[in-house]
C-alpha cells in the first residue's frame, strides 16, 4: 500500500508556467478621451443650473487613460486614477471602485479602457470623477462589475511627470501625475525636537496634512498622505528636493493637496533648506508707553487702497491691495479695518504688501508690536508677518530686501471662526536691532473661486 501511495507522488517536473500574457481587449464601441469625457461634463453643468453628475446613459463608448496611482502602500483606497498621455498629460479623472487591492491588476503606468454605459460623471471631492450615479453624486462601481467595465490593454509605459510649480496649480491639473522642483517641508513639521511624522501623529485623523513649500516662490500647498498608508509613521524628510506626486483636493475640494504612491516618490537629497530668516524674540510682559507707529484706518476712505500715515501699499501681482473696509453682520469689521482678498478677481496670482514705516530699535528700548488679525475664510489664501533690515523705501526695492518672517506673531487661520478678531499677541522685537520695516504680505494661491481674504486692523508699535 505504501509502495502505492509513494509512486502516486512521484511526477514528472515538467510543471506548467502560469500565462501572464495580456491581450488587447476586443472592444465593441469607440473610444473617446478623458478629455471628451471632463467637456460633456462641462457641457452639462452649462446645460443645467446646479448641475453637477452628467450619467451615460446606453453609451457605447470607451474611456481610455493610463493608471497613475497605486493602493500598494495604502495611500489610495479603492481608487484608480488614470490621465490621457503618458508624458504631457493634460486631463485626468479618478475611477471609484469597490475593490481592494487594485494594483495587481492596474499597475501604474498600464494603460485602461473604461467602459461609460451606466457611469456617471461629476466632481467629487473638487476633483473630476466617475462612477456609478448615486443620489446625483458619483459613488463607488460595485465590484461585480468590475471586469465588464474597465479593461486592461496590453500597453504599458513610463510615466514621465509633468513639471508644475505650486504657483501653476488650477483645477484643470487636479487628477495629473506633476513633478515639484526644490521644494521641502516647513521648518514646524520636521525641525526641532518633534519632528513630524507622514501620518501618525495623534492629531491626524484620516489624514496627516503637512505643509510642503517652494524655495522658488515661497508658495505653499498641502502635503497629504493616508493614515492607512504603510509608510504612515515614517518621518518627514528634512532636506529639500523634488517629488513626484498626484495633484488633487482635500476631502472638501477647496483646496489643493499633493498624495505620493510611496516615499520613493520623494526625492530630497539637498542639505540646503531654505528657511526664513526669524525675528524670534517671544512675546513681551508689557507695552511700553512710548507710541512710535499706529493705525486704526479709521481716517482712510471706504473701498480706497490704504494709503498716508507712512504706509506703503505696494501691489507685486494681480489687480487687490490692501484696502478700507467696513461690514456689519455676522462678519463685522471693527469700524474701519484694513483687507484684502483675491476672491473673484479673476488674477492668476495676487502679491499684496502693506509695509509700515521705518522704526528705529536702536533709539529705543522693548519696542513691541501688536495688531488684530480676521478672515472670510482664507482658504487657500496666507498672510505673513515680516521684517527688513535693507528695504530702501520704494515700492521698487520691495521684492528686491531680504525679507524674515516675524514667526511669534499669530495671524488668524482659515480654521479659526470667520466671524472673530484675534489678537497677535505682545510681539517682542528688542532682540533686532538697526533700522527695521515691518510688513504684512498676502498671497493669493492662484485659484481665485477659493482664495479668501484677511482684514488687519490696531496696528501699534510701542517702546518704553
Amino acid at each position: 500500500m505504501s509502495l502505492v501511495v509513494f509512486s502516486s507522488c512521484v511526477q514528472d517536473d515538467d510543471f506548467d508556467t502560469p500565462d501572464v500574457t495580456i491581450e488587447e481587449p476586443t472592444l465593441d464601441g469607440p473610444i473617446v478621451t478623458i478629455g471628451s469625457v471632463a467637456g460633456q461634463l462641462q457641457q452639462a453643468i452649462d446645460d443645467g443650473d446646479d448641475t453637477v453628475t452628467f450619467e451615460f446613459d446606453s453609451n457605447s463608448d470607451y474611456m481610455e487613460g493610463y493608471v497613475i496611482s497605486t493602493d500598494e502602500g495604502g495611500n489610495f483606497f479603492e481608487e484608480i486614477i488614470i490621465q490621457d498621455k503618458l508624458e504631457n498629460p493634460t486631463t485626468g479623472i479618478r475611477i471609484l471602485i469597490d475593490v481592494n487591492p487594485l494594483f495587481t491588476r492596474y499597475e501604474v503606468g498600464r494603460k485602461i479602457y473604461v467602459k461609460l454605459d451606466g457611469l456617471t460623471a461629476g466632481i467629487s471631492n473638487g476633483v473630476l470623477t466617475i462612477g456609478v450615479n448615486s443620489n446625483n453624486e458619483a459613488e463607488k462601481i460595485p465590484s461585480f462589475l468590475e471586469d465588464s467595465t474597465i479593461f486592461r490593454s496590453a500597453e504599458t509605459g513610463t510615466l514621465i511627470p509633468l513639471p508644475l510649480a505650486i504657483s501653476e496649480f488650477s483645477n484643470d491639473k487636479t487628477n495629473l501625475f506633476i513633478k515639484l522642483e526644490n521644494v521641502q517641508f516647513n521648518r514646524d513639521e520636521v525641525l526641532g525636537d518633534d519632528p513630524k511624522t507622514f501620518a501618525a501623529e495623534e492629531s491626524d485623523d484620516f489624514d496627516g496634512e503637512r505643509l510642503l513649500e517652494s524655495c522658488d516662490t515661497g508658495n505653499s500647498t498641502i502635503f497629504s498622505t493616508s493614515t492607512f498608508a504603510d509608510f504612515k509613521a515614517l518621518q518627514l524628510p528634512i532636506m529639500s528636493g523634488s517629488l513626484n506626486g498626484i495633484l488633487s483636493k482635500n476631502f472638501f475640494g477647496d483646496a489643493f493637496n499633493v498624495n505620493v504612491n510611496s516615499p520613493e516618490d520623494i526625492n530630497f537629497d539637498n542639505p540646503e533648506r531654505c528657511d526664513p530668516i526669524e525675528l524670534a524674540c517671544g512675546l513681551a510682559a508689557t507695552t511700553g508707553s512710548n507710541n512710535l507707529f499706529e493705525d486704526d484706518f479709521e481716517d482712510q476712505t471706504i473701498n480706497s487702497l490704504i494709503s498716508g500715515n507712512g504706509w506703503t501699499n505696494y501691489i507685486e501681482a494681480g489687480t487687490e491691495g490692501w484696502e478700507a473696509y467696513t461690514q456689519s453682520g455676522t462678519n463685522a469689521s471693527q469700524g474701519i479695518s484694513a483687507r484684502v482678498g483675491s476672491f473673484n478677481s479673476g488674477d492668476a496670482s495676487t502679491v499684496a504688501w502693506l509695509i509700515t514705516p521705518q522704526i528705529d530699535l536702536d533709539a529705543n528700548t522693548g519696542v513691541t508690536l501688536n495688531f488684530e488679525t480676521s478672515n472670510s475664510f482664507s482658504d487657500g489664501s496666507t498672510m505673513q508677518v515680516l521684517f527688513s533690515n535693507d528695504w530702501d523705501g520704494t515700492e521698487a526695492g520691495v521684492t528686491s530686501a531680504t525679507w524674515g518672517i516675524v514667526s511669534d506673531a499669530y495671524v488668524t487661520q482659515d480654521s479659526d471662526f470667520f466671524g472673530d478678531w484675534f489678537e497677535s499677541g505682545n510681539v517682542d522685537l528688542s532682540c533686532a536691532s538697526g533700522q527695521i520695516h515691518i510688513a504684512f504680505k498676502y498671497v493669493g494661491s492662484g485659484e481665485a473661486d477659493f482664495d479668501g481674504t484677511y482684514e488687519l486692523d490696531f496696528v501699534t508699535i510701542d517702546a518704553q
